[in-house]
């Protein structure tokens, strides 16, 4: 519930900050890019394939880090590979939205050129108005573009996918497909060249320096053994029955219970059976 949570209160707070920054967005000629003249422009028709990749790469990460409730190769724990992996969004995000607070560029997407209704937002008649985030203002936003948000999301996942994956194959398709993702996202004309760009080295860098702060994920595969229940007196339930069984596995109690002539020594009167045995002899 906790990781709902702030699952949740990121969204909300990102969503937040980019609808306020469209309220300073201002319209005007698109900037000169170099990834303009090189991609040739989707058009509004065809806009939707950098959403249908970027949505493709989004559910086959949700799913496959719920594999451990299906398959029995429980290699991680699902909640702390989550927590993991909000740190390194927040993180991103946090970084994204004092960049696009710093400079506001003029959006090269279509709701957001000059003559479009949608590329200026009037002030909110109160507060509670700007405080409620609709689909649409998600969707149809201006202003937030350095660096990009889908990027963020898409390496994420790919380098979290890259560490704690196990298919090869599947790691290199998932680095083609950010890859892919990034060019459409330019054809498209959703973000600058420069948005991309950034975005491919601040969350590596991010996610390396996090990733070398926190503590490594517990490897599930061999943590069956720490998870057995420990009795009043230390012991696990399985000491305790070769105890019952007399197989102790302690070997002080092993050299304790040594037979030496036929008797059991015990309770601190032991005595070493070679030199009983010289005893003997030298009589």
């Amino acid at each position: 519930m906790s990781l709902y949570i702030r699952r949740e209160a990121s969204k909300y707070f990102h969503g937040l900050a980019a609808r306020g920054v469209h309220y300073f967005h201002r319209p005007g000629p698109l900037l000169q890019d170099v990834g303009f003249f090189l991609l040739p422009e989707l058009g509004q028709n065809k806009a939707y394939i950098s959403e249908t990749v970027f949505t493709f790469v989004f559910l086959s990460f949700f799913l496959w880090s719920f594999h451990p409730f299906i398959l029995k190769s429980k290699k991680i724990y699902t909640v702390l590979l989550w927590c993991r992996v909000l740190a390194f969004l927040s993180a991103c995000q946090i970084l994204r939205i004092v960049t696009f607070y710093s400079t506001q560029l003029p959006g090269p997407n279509y709701h957001c050129r000059e003559g479009s209704k949608s590329a200026t937002l009037p002030p909110p008649d109160n507060i509670l108005k700007a405080l409620i985030i609709l689909p649409r203002g998600i969707l149809y936003g201006c202003g937030d573009l350095i660096f990009s948000s889908h990027m963020i999301f898409s390496l994420v996942f790919v380098r979290t996918y890259q560490k704690y994956g196990m298919q090869r194959f599947i790691k290199q398709c998932a680095w083609l497909i950010v890859v892919i993702q990034s060019f459409l996202i330019v054809a498209a004309r959703k973000h600058y060249t420069v948005d991309i760009v950034v975005a491919w080295y601040t969350v590596n860098l991010v996610v390396s320096f996090i990733d070398h702060k926190l503590p490594e994920l517990p490897d599930r595969s061999g943590g069956a053994a720490l998870l057995l229940p420990l009795s009043k007196d230390g012991r696990t339930k399985e000491e305790n029955f070769k105890l019952l069984n007399g197989n102790s596995g302690d070997p002080i109690d092993r050299r304790q219970r040594t037979p030496a002539n036929g008797k059991i020594l015990e309770n601190g009167n032991t005595v070493h059976g070679d030199a009983m045995m010289n005893g003997e002899l030298g009589r």
